[in-house]
């Protein structure tokens, strides 16, 4: 009896983990698919069967967790698309395309304020798309905007793999249009914010005015003074937060590229950009920050800046603060290479500008407006001058007001003109902006030289130093440096660097 219990027992412990292996069935995932085909007729169901025909019918639907709104490939819808709703974290609203056609599916416009609007959602991904608005130009237009109202956090948003192109709008620089890609918090009430934000892998060509360009009322403090009307934009500064912008190609541009404002922590990397201030008669640049803390910008490329009304390639604009610039590489832009620009009132401060090339960038290699620029370094950049010559090394506002004052420090830079002389001249220097262990070569400046010496730093065809180059380890050590150069070569935080953008042996 007892053994016949023992071996019981013994095969009821044996069968209880086959018994706990069998998976309980997992709960589908939330959401439906919605399917669009504009190029159908009839009353539809949404099905792939009974695809909606109009852009009404998909913006009708409220949408959640899980749910995909699919576009028909190979097919055009007219109008604007203005879906309502929100997924979740685990499971966003998507809208992308569905089919096996050649062609990608698109939203057209057709002179409307916004070929896309997507206002007031959380967890939401738009991908896969073509999308233009080229009817009707000159008016305040956009190809995506981006829009909160008194709408509190919008977390986990992301524009991905869109073509956006021929968005035909005015010369408007403002809280609603005209853009590629339009982000704006507006109301009046309640403090709104994207958290989590993400633009990548998009190809954006042809636009009139802006490539991607960020505004909030939400934006008043201190730092900005009045360079931003505080009656338009009176809200308390509340910025975006965990904001990524990267590996977008942006092409013709009417005025700036990418234009990032009220953020904390934005990072802007892996970017091309080529042609921007091209047809706008404002001040347009690159890649520039205002109002904004902690961004970086690091591994783009700039280029095309079309004239001198700005046009340089970076900005770091009225109230940025903590603005790093690295591993970019700026070429062939009217402009020149550099903006710092606080004017009434604003203050920029906390400027870094490390590890950059900068191949015939024109007019002045940098501009520092009249406003205060506090605690900027700009170091170990390599400037190299070929077809174009710069009017000035270093044009400098701050004549005036009298109370202005900089704290700007330009040291361990390679600039080089091997071209015709001329050029480099120095405009207003004022007390404050000073330099040290720079190279110049080539340059034939209005002043004595600044601090640094005048040599040949033997560059190569890709911008690193020959062996015996004077430039090699005759910089001064700069603590907090980045650890790296533009090539990858580790840099020491006390050891003398090289001068220039390569910290790597003589070759």
């Amino acid at each position: 009896m007892t053994q016949r219990r023992t071996r019981t027992a013994l095969a009821a412990a044996l069968a209880l983990p086959l018994l706990a292996a069998v998976p309980a069935q997992a709960a589908p995932p939330p959401g439906d698919r919605h399917h669009v085909d504009c190029s159908a007729s009839g009353a539809g169901d949404g099905t792939v069967q009974h695809p909606w025909t109009t852009l009404a019918e998909a913006n009708a639907h409220p949408y959640g967790p899980g749910d995909r709104l699919l576009f028909k490939r190979g097919t055009t819808c007219t109008g604007t698309l203005a879906p309502r709703g929100s997924g979740s974290a685990a499971h966003p609203f998507t809208i992308a395309d569905y089919g096996d056609a050649a062609g990608r599916a698109v939203i057209d416009g057709d002179g409307a304020h916004d070929a896309v609007l997507l206002a007031d959602s959380r967890y939401l991904r738009l991908t896969r798309l073509e999308i233009t608005n080229a009817a009707s130009p000159g008016t305040e237009r956009n190809g995506v905007r981006l829009r909160l109202a008194d709408f509190g956090a919008a977390p986990g948003i992301t524009l991905d793999h869109l073509s956006i192109h021929d968005v035909r709008g005015g010369d408007f620089k403002t809280l609603t249009g005209s853009s590629a890609i339009h982000v704006a918090v507006e109301g009046t009430t309640v403090p709104s914010w994207y958290d989590g934000l993400e633009i990548h892998h998009n190809d954006i060509r042809d636009v009139d005015r802006e490539g991607i360009y960020f505004k909030s009322r939400f934006s008043k403090r201190d730092l900005v003074g009045n360079q931003q009307d505080p009656n338009a934009y009176p809200g308390a500064w509340t910025p975006s937060l965990n904001v990524r912008i990267h590996h977008n190609t942006l092409t013709s541009l009417a005025g700036d590229g990418i234009k990032i404002d009220t953020t904390s922590g934005a990072r802007v990397d892996h970017n091309r950009l080529d042609g921007f201030q091209l047809r706008s008669q404002a001040a347009n640049a690159g890649i520039w920050t205002f109002n904004t803390d902690d961004t970086v910008v690091e591994y783009n490329e700039v280029s095309g800046g079309g004239n001198t009304k700005d046009g340089m390639s970076f900005d770091a604009d009225g109230a940025s603060r903590g603005t790093v610039f690295q591993y970019n590489h700026s070429h062939d832009n009217a402009g020149g290479f550099l903006l710092i620009c606080p004017y009434s009132g604003a203050k920029t401060l906390g400027t870094v500008v490390r590890y950059n090339l900068s191949v015939d960038d024109g007019a002045r290699l940098v501009q520092n407006c009249w406003g205060p620029i506090l605690d900027t370094r700009i170091y170990n950049n390599t400037f190299v001058n070929r077809k174009v010559r710069p009017g000035h090394l270093v044009q400098d506002d701050a004549g005036s007001p009298a109370t202005t004052r900089h704290e700007l420090s330009i040291r361990n830079n390679v600039f080089v003109n091997e071209g015709a002389s001329g050029g480099y001249a120095f405009k207003n220097p004022t007390p404050g902006l000073s330099f040290s262990h720079n190279l110049f070569h080539g340059i034939a400046m209005t002043r004595p030289n600044p601090g640094g010496v005048d040599a040949d730093p033997l560059l190569l065809p890709d911008l690193r130093l020959a062996a015996g180059s004077p430039a090699l380890s005759a910089g001064t050590p700069v603590a907090d440096n980045g650890g790296r150069d533009w090539f990858g070569n580790a840099v020491s935080a006390t050891e003398a660097p090289n001068i220039g953008a390569y910290e790597g042996p003589g070759l």
